[in-house]
């Protein structure tokens, strides 16, 4: 295979969201033998070894901290020289406590705090959703608990020893380590660079399916990711050549002319994606046709099972101009659109609304139906028919990709299993 047919084999070899599952390997799982492990779960955490102890490379939830730092223990128990965090999300900070010990130093780079606040101020929200898309959370925290009995599973909210603004090194028994600021997914990211070994720890810096197209906003509730740092930092990762790039998910990536074809390839399917919005803003297109029509060239072809495109052009969209879409006056006011919606099914009928609902259905057109289906809740919220045309609907949306994306599934799903019990529950 030439260079872009192994970078295409490795996008079909990482098909999406399946590879976002938690799954708590044991024991931890060698990335380069002897010197890097990795403990799954909701985020991976990583072991470097020392000639002397060892260097924790994230630290998962609060609720997963024990069993990574059980099967972590069984390989070297320590002492923990340092905790290096490549993000400042819970899924990376959580168990930073955990692996503490005297002596330990926690590093991070210098904008963590200010990402760990931002995480925080939307708590409450984050709780709230956290079941569309990690509803297996309950089961795994009570099966770590059972597994490591009297072990605290307290969620972390640490502050850092050191903080760092662009670069630092220093060497830990003999294993020299180079962390380099970056922006990614937040804009405390670094990179953990083992330069006597040419491996780059990147973590979710790129978003944890690699190469899949980035989360510049997640539908989860994020601030917005501005894309230039962002390809900056795929620009820097691929100057310092790594020969092995470790990634959130999955087997590292093996091999500097297949890494930089890989970084090179989501480099120029986000500028693509990016430079096509501003031209369709430019001459005067509205987002929509836009998030239908801007589509990746083959030779641009990346995975979609984190981000989308369609998504980035909405986000780069409202990243230059904001969220008026200069397309109603309704956009200016707090438009009360489920009472207008409700003034419409009055006119038309419950019954003829449906029709019209079924038929965009039967037509394949699940989104039309669902948006007249959403008119008909404003008006009768528990209505069978209506049940089983959204729960219908919601399931064509999976089964036409909507499966894919970690994201668009958990949602999709969520809201289909929802109308099935309006479904079940019904009487009218």
């Amino acid at each position: 295979m030439n260079i872009q047919e192994q970078v295409d084999h490795l996008i079909d070899t990482r098909p999406g969201k399946e590879l976002l599952t938690a799954v708590y390997d044991d024991p931890a799982v060698p990335m380069v033998d002897g010197l890097v492990y990795r403990s799954g779960g909701n985020t991976a955490a990583y072991l470097l070894l020392t000639d002397a102890g060892r260097v924790i490379v994230n630290t998962g939830m609060g609720y997963e901290a024990p069993h990574h730092k059980r099967v972590f223990d069984a390989i070297r128990p320590g002492p923990t020289h340092h905790i290096i965090t490549t993000q400042a999300h819970v899924d990376h900070v959580g168990g930073v406590d955990l692996f503490r010990e005297p002596g330990t130093t926690y590093i991070a780079q210098a904008n963590n705090p200010a990402c760990q606040a931002d995480d925080n101020r939307i708590q409450g929200l984050r709780m709230r959703t956290a079941g569309i898309w990690f509803d297996m959370l309950g089961t795994d925290a009570k099966r770590i608990h059972q597994e490591n009995p009297g072990v605290s599973m307290a969620q972390s909210t640490p502050t850092p020893d050191v903080l760092f603004d662009h670069r630092l090194a220093f060497t830990v028994d003999g294993l020299r380590i180079e962390l380099h600021a970056a922006v990614g997914e937040t804009t405390d990211c670094c990179v953990v660079w083992l330069p006597e070994h040419r491996v780059a720890l990147v973590s979710n810096l790129l978003g944890p399916l690699f190469p899949h197209f980035p989360n510049v906003n997640t539908i989860r509730g994020d601030r917005y990711r501005f894309v230039e740092p962002q390809l900056e930092t795929n620009r820097m990762v691929r100057d310092l050549r790594p020969e092995v790039l470790i990634t959130g998910r999955h087997d590292p990536i093996v091999g500097a002319d297949l890494i930089e074809a890989s970084l090179e390839r989501l480099h120029d399917a986000v500028v693509h994606v990016h430079d096509r919005t501003l031209e369709g803003m430019n001459a005067g297109t509205d987002i929509w046709t836009l998030m239908r029509q801007i589509q990746l060239p083959p030779e641009l072809r990346v995975g979609q099972g984190y981000g989308k495109v369609s998504w980035a052009v909405r986000t780069f969209w409202e990243e230059y101009v904001g969220w008026f879409k200069l397309r109603s006056t309704t956009e200016l006011y707090p438009d009360p659109v489920p009472a207008a919606m409700a003034e419409l099914v009055d006119v038309a009928g419950v019954g003829a609304t449906l029709d019209r609902a079924e038929a965009a259905l039967e037509r394949g057109d699940p989104v039309v139906a669902i948006r007249l289906g959403e008119a008909v809740e404003a008006v009768t919220p528990d209505d069978r028919r209506l049940a089983v045309l959204m729960s219908t609907a919601h399931q064509h949306l999976l089964d036409a990709g909507g499966d894919v994306s970690f994201w668009e599934h958990g949602w999709l799903q969520t809201q289909r299993d929802r109308w099935l019990a309006v479904a079940a529950g019904s009487t009218s």
